[in-house]
This record gives C-alpha cells, sequence and structure tokens, in this order.
C-alpha cells in the first residue's frame, strides 16, 4: 500500500493533488492514500478565517472551499490531522472525527482509524503546558487568547491514546515528540535550523506528551510535521516485537521544499476504505465521564486514585459491547454535510457570512450510537459556560443555540511559531509553481521499500537494513549547482546507479519518490547518487570552508511566524 506524507499543507490542496499526480504519472504508481500531519486550514467562507489563528493580512481562502463545495473532489482518499492553524470552528464539530468534505477525513482531538489494514493513530494540536490539562472549553467567537488554546494538546486526548494496547503501524502527531531529534542527524538539522539549538541542548524542542506515546505505542512509523524541515530518525524500543519507530518530519507546501514523501507499507487489503477501531471506540465509551468542558485543570485517575477505575485498557467484554452496537460493520460511513456557506469567488473576503455554529449530524450519530458527550455540543448548549461532564449523554441536549458568546482568560498565550529567516533570501515568485527539488539531499533510493539509511550523526553504528531513508541534508543549495545531482543521461528513467555501501542492487519493489515539482521542463529520473556527490556532502558536514550559500527563496509568510524570539517552535 503507498502512503504520500504531506508535511503542513497550509490550505495548498491544488497544489498537494497536482504533485501527487506527477508522482503517479512519473513513477507508473498509484497512491493509495494521503496522510497529511497538520495546520490543513479548512477553510469554508471568510467567517472561518475568523477563528484561525492567523494575522489579519494572511487570512485567505486558499482552495479547500473548492472541495468543500463540491466543484473539485479529493482524487486520493484523504486523512489529516489539526495543527495550529486550522479553522477551529469548524474543526471543533468533528471533535472524535469526521468528514470535512468529500474523501478528505479529519481525525478529530485524537483517533485510531484502521485504513486498508494499516491502524492508524493520531493527535491533533501542539503541545502548551499551560492548556495541556483544561477541558475542551473554546467556544467561537474566539477571544486573542481562545483562538490558540482551542487547538492545544489536553490530556484527556493523551490519556485515552496510552490505553491503546495492540500495535500501531502509523502514529501522526503535528508537533515532534520530544527528543526525536537525538535520534537522526542533529548536527546537519542544527546547521539548517541553528536556532534550535538551546532548545536541543536542553531538551525542550517539540511535545513531551507526544514523547511519552511514542514510548507508550512503539508504532512502526511516526509522521510529524510544525518545524518546517525534513528531518528523518529511527528511534529505538527496548521490546522484540516492535523493536523500533522510523520517524519522518516533512515541510510545509511551497516550491523547493521536502513536503511530500511516498512510502510503501506492506499491508494487503481489497478495499482502502476508513474503518473505525473497535479497542478506540471501547476507550472512548469508558472514558467519556473524564470528558471536561471547563477552563479549569483537571487530572486523569491514577493508581493512587482510590477505588476509581485508572486502567482503562478494553476488556474483551467492553469490545463486544461496541461490535453489537454497530452491528460487526466498523466502515465509517460516507455522510458528509455541510454545515456553513460555501464561499464564492464573486464574494469579497470583506462580504462575511454570519459566524453561526452547529452541531454537526456527523457527531450527533457517532455519539448516539456509542451513548458519549459531544464536547462542542455540549458547549453550544450551555451558551459558553463551563461544564464539566459526568453521566451526561449527548442525547440529553438540546443542540438548537446557534451561537455563544466567547469564552474570557486574563492571561494571554504567546506566539506557538515563529522562525528565523535569513534576510538574503530571495522573494518567490507565485510562478514558480513545483519541480523536483533535486538537490541538497541524499537521494531517495528508486527501489527501496521505503527509504535508505544514512547512519552518519545518528546513534546508530552501521546499516542493518534498507527499508528506511535518512535525508541528512537540507535543501539549501543553490539551483545553480543542481546540474551534479540530476542524471539525465540514465538509460533508464527507473534505473538507479549508486555506491555499494549505501543501497543494493537486488530490492525490486515498486519505486517510491520525494517531494515532485511541476515546471515547464519535466524531468523524468532521479537524481543519480555519485561517489563524488556523497563526499561533498561529507565535506560540508565536516565544516569545511565554503562560500556562503545562497538562499533561494524568502518565507512567504514570514510575518505570520516571526516572534520576539525568532525560534522556530
Amino acid at each position: 500500500m503507498k502512503i504520500a506524507v504531506e508535511g503542513c499543507a497550509h490550505g495548498e490542496l491544488d497544489k498537494i493533488y497536482e504533485a501527487l499526480h506527477v508522482l503517479e504519472k512519473e513513477n507508473n504508481i498509484k497512491i493509495d492514500l494521503l496522510i497529511i500531519c497538520g495546520d490543513f486550514q479548512s477553510v469554508r467562507n471568510p467567517s472561518d478565517l475568523h477563528c484561525m489563528a492567523v494575522p489579519p493580512k494572511y487570512r485567505t481562502m486558499n482552495t479547500f472551499y473548492k472541495y468543500y463545495s463540491g466543484e473539485k473532489i479529493a482524487p486520493v482518499l484523504t486523512i489529516f490531522i489539526g495543527g495550529n492553524h486550522e479553522a477551529s470552528n469548524y474543526l471543533s464539530e468533528l471533535s472524535y472525527g469526521g468528514w470535512v468534505c468529500p474523501n478528505i477525513y479529519y481525525m478529530g482531538y485524537a483517533n485510531v482509524i484502521n485504513v486498508g489494514g494499516i491502524r492508524i493513530a493520531g493527535l491533533s494540536g501542539i503541545y502548551k503546558a499551560r492548556d495541556y490539562m483544561r477541558g475542551h472549553f473554546e467556544c467561537p467567537p474566539y477571544d486573542e487568547s481562545s483562538i490558540k488554546s482551542a487547538y492545544h494538546v489536553r490530556n484527556l486526548d493523551v490519556f485515552r491514546l496510552k490505553q491503546v494496547q495492540k500495535p500501531i503501524d502509523v502514529c501522526l502527531s503535528h508537533d515532534w515528540p520530544t527528543g526525536v531529534y537525538h535520534y537522526g542527524n542533529k548536527e546537519e538539522l542544527l546547521r539548517y535550523k541553528p536556532f534550535f539549538r538551546e532548545e536541543i541542548r536542553t531538551n525542550k524542542l517539540g511535545s513531551q506528551p507526544a514523547e511519552e506515546l511514542l514510548e507508550k505505542l512503539k508504532p512502526s512509523y511516526w509522521f510529524s510535521a510544525h518545524l518546517h524541515c525534513k528531518f528523518t530518525a529511527i528511534v529505538p524500543h527496548d521490546d522484540k516485537n516492535r523493536p523500533e519507530t522510523k520517524f519522518l518530519a516533512l515541510d510545509k507546501c511551497l516550491p523547493r521544499r521536502h513536503f511530500l514523501q511516498v512510502l510503501e507499507i506492506n499491508k494487503k487489503s481489497d478495499t482502502v476504505q476508513i474503518e473505525y477501531d473497535p479497542e478506540w471506540l471501547s476507550i472512548l465509551r469508558s472514558t467519556n465521564h473524564l470528558l471536561s468542558t471547563s477552563r479549569r485543570n483537571t487530572y486523569m485517575p491514577g493508581q493512587g486514585s482510590g477505588d476509581e477505575r485508572w486502567d482503562f485498557r478494553p476488556t474483551e467484554e467492553e469490545i463486544q459491547v461496541v461490535e453489537k452496537l454497530f452491528n460487526g460493520d466498523f466502515k465509517v460511513p460516507e455522510n458528509f454535510c455541510f454545515t456553513a456557506p460555501t464561499y464564492s469567488p464573486r464574494e469579497t473576503l470583506a462580504s462575511e457570512n454570519s459566524l453561526n455554529f452547529y452541531v454537526n449530524p456527523q457527531t450527533e450519530n457517532f455519539c448516539k450510537i456509542l451513548n458519549i458527550t459531544d464536547p462542542f455540543a455540549c458547549i453550544l448548549n450551555n451558551s459558553g459556560e463551563s461544564l464539566t461532564i459526568s453521566d451526561f449523554s449527548c442525547s440529553d441536549l438540546d443542540v438548537s443555540y446557534p451561537s455563544s458568546p466567547s469564552v474570557n482568560i486574563e492571561e494571554m498565550d504567546e506566539d506557538d511559531v515563529s522562525i528565523n529567516i535569513s534576510e538574503k533570501e530571495v522573494d518567490i515568485e507565485i510562478e514558480d509553481d513545483f519541480h523536483v527539488d533535486k538537490v541538497g539531499s541524499e537521494h531517495n533510493i528508486l527501489g527501496s521499500d521505503d527509504f535508505i539509511i544514512d547512519k552518519k550523526g545518528s546513534h546508530f553504528e552501521a546499516v542493518e537494513s534498507v527499508d528506511f531513508f535518512i535525508d541528512k541534508i537540507g535543501s539549501r543549495k543553490s539551483v545553480e549547482n543542481a546540474t551534479d545531482f540530476i542524471a539525465e543521461k540514465m538509460k533508464s528513467p527507473y534505473r538507479f546507479t549508486s555506491s555499494n555501501d549505501i543501497v543494493t542492487d537486488s530490492m525490486d519493489s515498486q519505486p517510491l519518490c520525494s517531494t515532485p515539482v511541476v515546471g515547464n521542463k519535466v524531468i523524468n529520473v532521479f537524481p543519480e547518487l555519485k561517489e563524488d556527490n556523497i563526499d561533498s556532502n561529507k565535506h560540508e558536514l565536516d565544516g569545511a570552508n565554503e562560500p556562503p550559500i545562497k538562499r533561494l527563496f524568502k518565507r512567504r509568510n514570514y510575518d505570520l511566524y516571526k516572534s520576539e524570539n525568532d525560534a522556530y517552535l
């Protein structure tokens, strides 16, 4: 099963699907599933822009509304988690997951689903300690604090994921698990992002809850985004059944950036469809009483909780109850429905729709089957007042309230993301669009199962397998130097010549690919890995004196991510 992984989407669905089309055509493959690791930006109309944490001048509709309206249909089944730049009002309607439009599925605050035989867990949002123990209290219209806290990870969602016992194939988070950078080429990461140095030194870069989940779940793969750079690592585990996790973080959707990667995971299924996970459904049922919509801190039960249950790993009896509720059919129904008007290009952004909020029928039906609570409906029903839920089912709710006042919090949250960008960068022209990034990386090997491991700079001593490739080098080189990397003279578009110490010639799996590019001239092959290129890369890593690297472009939304610390979180 071929899975495409995207970093931060930032609303650029048209470009992402165009990139997938190029990959499929150039490599004669069919991509079965697209995974987007956050910052999806499901903006349906101008009103949704006011529920997304970006400065006003960066409020743009992008292209999601075309898929929401039905003007376009996603050509590949797509799933995504939330990041820290989302239309939070819309995603809050789907707290347990649901279709944001046909063929695009949001995983909710936290979830475990099955897609074509692959078990995928996801955690939306980013970690902020000040909001971690609060309930999901945010309700639109948001104030300056709640528009940010709405996408902060909560302890309940992490607690639920920790109850999962059966093996997870893929886990998704927007921000990186803390400490994962110690298992890849940390030196090269710091060369590309030097402002990470202090946070890496103090082990504060990333999400501590995600690190705990990584240690607990031990998934085969972990995909992240958020830091706008490509990074790969292999995290070892002291478990013979789940010995390691292959970590991959990707960039955002911009020209000449590593924002897309295709992997092949050896799972076979006749159909690629989304199915609920019985174990996860059992966990939702048994932990429903822990749900909170309060701004106060709430605590998850532990071993010292007295007679209160603290271990919510599902029993066989609990799973059988869930199977009975769903009549043994766990296929997610294709029940997308509109809950807001759609933007028309004939409108101006000033002609905004009224900001109304509704309970989503997808969530309502899901909660009725499991007899659990929809937190968003609960908040709307109580006109924004905080409420801790206990033995309170969704069937008790009156969902007729169209809107509610904002929740006021005195403390103001700091910027969630920032970045340090060289002033020497040059603006990207819109016409640049895509073309295959041939430069500045030790390239993916055609014919490998997933990736090749370059162990330089990692905690590992030798190459033990060839199923995972760690891209150690950034994409900062000028296109002027690209000719060294482009294998235009290769006899076969799918033949790859490489040094024997990096990859064997015996691999016969389908060629896989990295970030593509669409330009006026399409290159039909991937670059050849030459010995002189490898030596050159090692020379760079050893700190040899070289002329200053010429940057290709200036970050398009620099002011959006800038902060006082100029540190990218």
